[in-house]
């Protein structure tokens, strides 16, 4: 979990794919803290994108640490393959598993960090179990499988109720979100709790994205109230 200000991972499939090189130098250069890969199988979400040998890629020509996002079916089957690909933290879709405590276990004994997921429509109540063993919570505010999707308001409210579990229970779990992030909602979001916050349209739509970075930053440091 992240002490300090709140933490910005731009989403790369928002980006051009046709030179992810230069994504990942944008994204340094606007003061982002991680790469966030959206895995998508076309099952789990209809989409598909990054397989391992991306991840590598990007490795090979950025120190940004990547924030992996498993939106596939059978997590357990992939996770090796992303893990080995150098994911720095890896989430994992509660609808998507079966055995969670030994997924998230087999992600932590990697040294990488380890989340859950939440579709919007799956209550943060649901991980009562397994919470004290995450680094982090991903609360999804839009349906997972594409991009440029509009942000869902009550998304708000299930980062609040998660920030006071974590509070009264005296956990160290950061929260994240992921879906419709942008300069009009980012300070929302960062004071009701958020810690990491995936911004992809909002980002790479823009005709300056470094600029972009920047003022998504600024907004988020005022919501956490960090000058």
């Amino acid at each position: 979990m992240s002490a300090g200000p709140p933490r910005l991972a731009p989403s790369i499939l928002a980006g051009d794919l046709a030179d992810l090189r230069s994504v990942a130098a944008l994204c340094a250069e606007g003061g982002a803290e991680f790469l966030h890969v959206d895995v998508m199988d076309g099952h789990f979400v209809p989409n598909l994108t990054f397989g391992p040998p991306v991840m590598k890629a990007l490795g090979r020509h950025s120190e940004m640490p990547q924030d992996v996002h498993l939106m596939v079916e059978h997590p357990e089957r992939l996770l090796d393959d992303y893990l080995e690909a150098g994911a720095a933290r890896v989430s994992v879709h509660w609808e998507a598993v079966t055995h969670l405590d030994r997924l998230v276990a087999r992600i932590r004994e990697r040294g990488v960090e380890a989340g859950v997921a939440l579709n919007p429509a799956t209550p943060v109540e649901s991980l009562e179990e397994i919470l004290p063993s995450l680094d982090f919570v991903l609360i999804m505010s839009v349906n997972p499988g594409f991009a440029g999707q509009v942000f869902l308001p009550r998304s708000l409210d299930k980062v609040r109720r998660l920030r006071r579990i974590i509070a009264e229970r005296s956990l160290d779990v950061e929260i994240a979100i992921d879906g419709g992030i942008d300069t009009g909602n980012v300070r929302q979001a960062v004071e009701a709790g958020v810690g990491l916050y995936v911004a992809g349209s909002a980002v790479f739509g823009a005709a300056d994205p470094v600029a972009a970075m920047r003022e998504l930053k600024k907004r988020a440091q005022a919501g956490a109230g960090v000058e």
